[in-house]
């Protein structure tokens, strides 16, 4: 079985999609913040800029707008960010699970001992 590699995509057309920027300016977007659409694509927008728009209709993770558009996960952050500044999209980001909601310690060691004695 022969392996590709992961960036296949063309390094000019890269360049140009972003403008020339190699880098996200922030840490804004992980690989599974939420992006949802503000608004419908306008006429006259960048294609990538109109496709994005168009799959975050519902909640899309930046992972799974990546893989869709068949670009690098730091191209489509570059894009997002863009979108973002004129307030065309909106991240929604995991939650974090509170200490407070984890179960206690002992009462794990009561499962795992309940566990091992099946």
């Amino acid at each position: 079985m022969m392996r590709r590699p992961v960036d296949v995509g063309d390094p000019d057309r890269l360049y140009t999609v972003t403008g020339g920027r190699s880098r996200s300016d922030g840490s804004s977007f992980d690989l599974v913040t939420l992006i949802v659409a503000e608004c419908e694509p306008s006429v006259g927008q960048q294609s990538e800029h109109a496709r994005i728009l168009e799959l975050c209709r519902h909640p899309t993770a930046v992972v799974e707008i990546a893989a869709e558009l068949s670009l690098p996960v730091t191209v489509v952050r570059i894009l997002l960010e863009d979108l973002l500044a004129t307030g065309r999209i909106t991240p929604r980001h995991p939650r974090v699970a509170a200490s407070a909601a984890l179960p206690d310690s002992a009462l794990l060691t009561e499962v795992l001992h309940g566990l091992r004695n099946l």
